[in-house]
């Protein structure tokens, strides 16, 4: 059977996204229209299940990163000036195209990230609802009418677009995350120069033509793809830029760090989602049954490819063993496989790299003590990227595994005895962005709620994200909120005007 390519899928996409033909998706999406980067090089992108080459698109460099910039810049004068109204009624537009297009969308995504397909369609289901979001979103951007503090004074405050923002996009969630940075954006106002992952760059072009269908005028959303080697020079321009307001990225905490002492000399605003560590908590009073469940939803979603996935799990002795058991059953069942067959709800890691780390971590541990129940190895039957889902217990705190993200199926459990030794456990982390626990203890649910240092916290509950709540987390786990009502004033800059002689 002949390897399915990104070509293969964008010719269903019909009239929503038509000029993205084979020849296009090897160019560049700058002020409206496809071109060629100029130095007229490509990469290759690869379908991390088969490791065949399912697309060449273009290598971009610093000469098509300033072009983007001007072009969004240019754009972004006359989009801040119109209603936000009008700028709903084009969000809304783009919605309703992207619905259109989203089973295929999914496709796109199961090809190039290698999630089942089951997950890509509740991927692009949770993009699109960001769009819906912030199209409500930007008629609600209000300001205040502040009390003055002198007889024949007025006071008040307005929020105004920032100007042209940058957003540079993961690959375990290609279109949500794009979607969710850019739905608020352009919602305040904004232009966009959008860069995705180098591995993951195929649904990022078919979002930038259906927006251009959608009525975004040309300039206002545009799309820069480049290779590896490229990264270093293509992040220089974009941080060094003066028509850059604005940085929103989500990748590794170490990149963000860079990220922020690059864009310092020219004090851009910056959100950053990092790094994370998530505990999961489960004590003696919990539920069993439904911490096993939240566990799974939130340890292996995405093969464990989320920066929210329970990253080390703590178990309380007396229920130790029950727990154990159970997660292992549960993980025993889940489906391993490409992300096109029937069933499969776990799919390859995204490159031999990824593939690489866990296995250097589950030997680090295995050879402190750690002891594997299930898994635990690579699937040579599957191919280069496929590990089993795993279970691990007797970890303790000198395993690698419990201060590195796994990013991987591999669930790491450490025995504890009381709520002061998992609250202690819990935070001995320099991340801060999820955590979870189970207990049935009201009072207990106040208590550790308040002393667990993240920025997202689940209670019961494995699976946590939405439009309408806010995403991010502290420490290093990065800075600002996406998503939400919160969301839209990362675009935003606060304006006080002071009235007087009335």
């Amino acid at each position: 059977m002949a390897a399915l390519r990104a070509v293969d899928i964008v010719k269903k996409l019909g009239n929503q996204a038509a000029r993205l033909t084979e020849g296009n998706l090897r160019k560049a999406f700058v002020g409206g229209v496809w071109r060629d980067a100029h130095s007229k090089k490509t990469f290759l992108v690869y379908n991390p299940a088969t490791w065949e080459v399912i697309a060449e698109v273009p290598d971009m460099n610093k000469d098509d990163v300033l072009e983007a910039i001007s072009e969004a810049h240019t754009a972004q004068k006359s989009w801040c000036r119109i209603t936000a109204k009008e700028r709903a009624s084009v969000l809304k537009n783009c919605h309703t195209r992207l619905l259109d297009v989203k089973d295929h969308l999914a496709e796109l995504i199961t090809l190039e990230q290698g999630k089942p397909l089951v997950e890509a369609q509740a991927e692009v289901a949770y993009g699109l609802s960001f769009v819906e979001w912030f199209a409500e979103e930007s008629s609600r951007v209000y300001g205040d009418i502040i009390p003055a503090p002198i007889k024949g004074q007025r006071t008040l405050v307005i929020k105004q677009p920032v100007g042209v923002a940058a957003l540079i996009v993961p690959w375990n969630f290609p279109c949500a995350m794009l979607l969710r940075k850019a739905s608020a954006a352009l919602a305040a106002g904004c232009s966009v120069v959008a860069k995705p992952s180098e591995e993951t760059p195929l649904s990022a072009m078919v979002i930038a033509e259906v927006f251009a269908q959608g009525g975004t005028p040309p300039g206002l959303f545009n799309l820069v793809t480049c290779s590896r080697p490229q990264i270093s020079e293509v992040s220089d321009a974009i941080c060094t830029s003066n028509d850059i307001s604005k940085v929103s990225f989500t990748g590794s905490t170490a990149v963000g760090r860079l990220l922020m002492r690059n864009c310092a000399d020219s004090i851009k605003r910056l959100s950053l989602e990092l790094g994370g560590n998530a505990p999961l908590i489960v004590f003696k009073s919990a539920d069993v049954e439904t911490a096993v469940k939240g566990t799974i939803a939130a340890k292996f979603r995405n093969t464990g490819q989320t920066c929210i996935a329970a990253n080390r799990i703590l178990v309380q002795d007396v229920i130790f063993d029950e727990y154990v058991e159970q997660l292992t059953k549960k993980v025993k069942g889940l489906k391993l496989g490409k992300g096109f067959d029937t069933g499969v709800n776990q799919g390859p890691l995204i490159t031999p790299k990824a593939i690489d780390k866990v296995t250097q971590l589950v030997s680090d541990a295995t050879s402190k003590g750690a002891e594997i129940i299930t898994g635990g190895n690579i699937d040579d039957q599957l191919g280069t990227c496929f590990y089993r889902p795993s279970v691990i217990t007797n970890m303790d705190p000198s395993m690698d595994m419990t201060h590195e993200e796994i990013f991987g199926p591999v669930a790491p459990i450490t025995k504890f005895h009381d709520e002061d030794e998992a609250i202690a456990l819990a935070n001995n982390t320099s991340y801060g962005l999820a955590s979870y626990f189970f207990t049935n203890d009201l009072r207990q649910s106040w208590r550790v709620a308040e002393q667990i240092e993240c920025g997202i916290l689940g209670i019961n509950e494995g699976a946590v994200s939405a439009a309408s709540v806010p995403f991010g987390g502290i420490k290093q786990s990065g800075l600002g909120r996406e998503g939400s009502k919160y969301g839209i004033n990362e675009y935003v800059d606060i304006k006080y005007l002071c009235i007087g002689g009335l």
